[in-house]
């Protein structure tokens, strides 16, 4: 163990990129002996879990080859989506967003897609990245990253696409700029118990579905995923790793209403790299 743990400490300080799935956890017993008591608790115990596990299992040849996008996730885990039961699933995605580049989306998309063994995602929810105290979210901030949105729309990469925690007044301003009007948008009830009555009339108006959600506003920070990446690999140097994006998939069985799969896939970059 010891040695494996050492591959990987070399493996990561060669890295620029960390790629990090932790498969299907609906099949996962570690998660069901202890119930994470937020969203932000379960995908810092994910990742953990995964590169405690993925330490184990390192090919000896991977380390002569020094990847410079370092691919961590249990293979046994994952379970891409046979084209014979695509049409009896739903893959919603709700993508986290820790930078203000919003090439990334694509990034997470692609990969996501080439994870699951699918062309396509039925919809993509956006979270926007968390902004500097004091500075409120307006439609400048969202127009980059909606503009990519739509691209991926165009090419048939996602089915549709919707926004999570906009308020009336900017739900507004992004449907009358918007070529590709969203077609939900997420509420946190823990901030507002109750749907807004103005959401809520404009949302029926426009077809506009409305979800809620219990999601933490920056769902991982820096620290806490630097904190996660040290409890999987021990004694590795973590503080130059930058979170760019998590990605929450889950796979619906439209007849039954039952959760086949979900999962966490998160990317992170070395700092300067």
């Amino acid at each position: 163990m010891e040695k494996q743990n050492s591959s990987a400490i070399l493996l990561l300080k060669q890295a620029t990129t960390l790629n990090i799935h932790t498969g299907n956890l609906v099949n996962w017993s570690r998660l069901k002996k202890k119930c994470p008591s937020s969203t932000s608790e379960e995908l810092q115990g994910c990742i953990g879990e995964t590169l405690s596990e993925w330490c184990t299992k390192i090919a000896p040849t991977l380390e002569k080859e020094a990847p410079s996008t370092l691919e961590c996730t249990l293979t046994q885990a994952t379970e891409a989506i046979t084209p014979e039961e695509r049409e009896e699933l739903k893959v919603s995605v709700k993508l986290f967003l820790s930078g203000s580049d919003p090439s990334s989306i694509r990034t997470a998309v692609d990969l996501a897609c080439s994870t699951l063994g699918l062309s396509q995602l039925d919809s993509v929810m956006i979270a926007p990245p968390p902004l500097p105290e004091g500075v409120s979210l307006t439609l400048e901030h969202l127009q980059p990253h909606w503009e990519e949105l739509e691209n991926l729309l165009q090419s048939h990469k996602i089915a549709a696409i919707g926004t999570s925690d906009l308020d009336k007044p900017l739900l507004e301003q992004l449907y009358k700029w918007a070529q590709v009007k969203p077609s939900s948008n997420q509420v946190n009830l823990a901030s507002c118990c109750v749907m807004p009555p103005d959401l809520t009339a404009f949302a029926k108006e426009y077809d506009i579905q409305l979800l809620t959600h219990n999601d933490s506003k920056e769902l991982l920070t820096e620290t806490s995923f630097q904190e996660s990446v040290s409890e999987g690999v021990k004694d590795a140097v973590v503080a130059d790793w930058s979170l760019e994006w998590v990605l929450r998939y889950s796979i619906i069985v439209k007849s039954r209403g039952i959760i086949k799969s979900k999962g966490y896939l998160v990317q992170a970059k070395r700092i300067g790299s």
